[in-house]
């Protein structure tokens, strides 16, 4: 079972649903945000490929 933690994206648009939504600007800041998070949490960041990284906790 695994747990989305966080979602980090470029289009808000695109985004909805309960987890915290951190939106950014570019792909640098997105790999940032990302790998921080990936820390803090203790997760693993997962790349959609559409503009889009989920952090999610696997049990």
């Amino acid at each position: 079972m695994a747990q989305i933690l966080a979602i980090v994206t470029m289009d808000r648009e695109r985004i909805g649903g309960g987890a915290p939504i951190f939106i950014v600007e570019n792909q640098e800041q997105q790999q940032k945000v990302s790998f921080s998070l990936e820390k803090i949490l203790d997760a693993t960041a997962h790349d959609l490929k559409n503009g889009t990284m989920i952090l999610v906790k696997h049990s």
